[in-house]
């Protein structure tokens, strides 16, 4: 029980990154677990993953929406995910030295779209996908974190990385060699995969371009999660303030209405103490009265 607590707690005090690889490393999870028990009752459960993946085929995709976004979480391979959160842990703590972690979330999931919909209309438009198009289908994080990794090396050209055998090596040499090795593969026997590469690419370019014109197209995603979120939480009740007469006043009106009162009040508590209490008249006892009693 306390390891779970300990994982919400380092979910909720995480940034950006820590957030999106424990949402990816979640569901990789409970889809390993599903699998496992369907397996121990000799079922197949691979059916799941065509419910999340996102397909290339249009017509399936109408009746599937939400692979747009799920698809973009999903993995099947544990090497899959190990290399996509490696990723997304450097290139995410990169881009946080530049950006905010709203523009994180909002750069991955669009980038993530941008990705789905190059690998969507590529298949449906070259011929070399023709045979494929109707069964294809995309999953995992890559597109998104490509997005991460060309933003971050527009923005830090000349930042500098440290790989092993290799040394540093700047992230705009990063970035060049991870599109131009998508680049090549787009006739491979992962031709959807590095197709959403370049998608994502291309997003993480615009992204910048148009932050350096002054357009933050992430904010647009935030505003509507942050329209989400607020539905979950409670409200506050609202304070309604009412005369003595049973008129409902406005805070303006209640804080005037109030501070009236205290003058009142500082009035009669001077003549008490100049006169007594024997010299108030039964009008000043009586709000002398009621003051005690709020």
């Amino acid at each position: 029980m306390n390891l779970i607590e300990n994982l919400k707690q380092t979910y909720r005090q995480g940034n950006a990154v820590t957030k999106l690889i424990y949402l990816n490393v979640a569901l990789y999870l409970m889809l390993q677990i599903f699998l496992i028990v369907m397996r121990l009752f000799t079922l197949q459960g691979d059916f799941i993953f065509p419910l999340l993946a996102l397909p290339s085929n249009f017509g399936t995709l109408l009746f599937k929406p939400w692979t747009l976004v799920t698809y973009m979480f999903l993995h099947k391979d544990f090497f899959h995910i190990l290399f996509n959160m490696f990723a997304l842990f450097w290139f995410g703590k990169l881009f946080l030295m530049f950006f905010t972690e709203k523009q994180l979330f909002g750069l991955y999931f669009f980038g993530g779209l941008v990705a789905g919909l190059t690998y969507i209309i590529a298949y449906n438009i070259f011929p070399l996908f023709s045979q494929m198009a109707d069964i294809s289908i995309l999953m995992g994080a890559s597109g998104s974190i490509m997005a991460i990794i060309v933003a971050t090396a527009f923005q830090a050209p000349n930042m500098e990385m440290r790989f092993l055998l290799i040394g540093m090596v700047k992230l705009k040499y990063i970035a060049i060699a991870a599109v131009l090795i998508s680049f090549f593969g787009i006739t491979s026997s992962n031709a959807g995969g590095e197709l959403a590469h370049l998608g994502g690419a291309l997003y993480g370019y615009f992204f910048i371009v148009s932050l350096r014109r002054g357009k933050d197209h992430t904010k647009s995603f935030n505003k509507l999660m942050d329209r989400l979120s607020n539905l979950f939480k409670p409200r506050k009740l609202k304070v309604k303030h009412t005369a003595a007469s049973g008129k409902k006043m406005s805070d303006a009106e209640y804080n005037m209405t109030k501070a009236k009162n205290m003058e009142e009040i500082d009035r009669i508590l001077d003549k008490i103490k100049t006169s007594g209490y024997g010299s108030l008249t039964s009008e000043e006892k009586r709000k002398l009265f009621e003051q005690g009693k709020g």
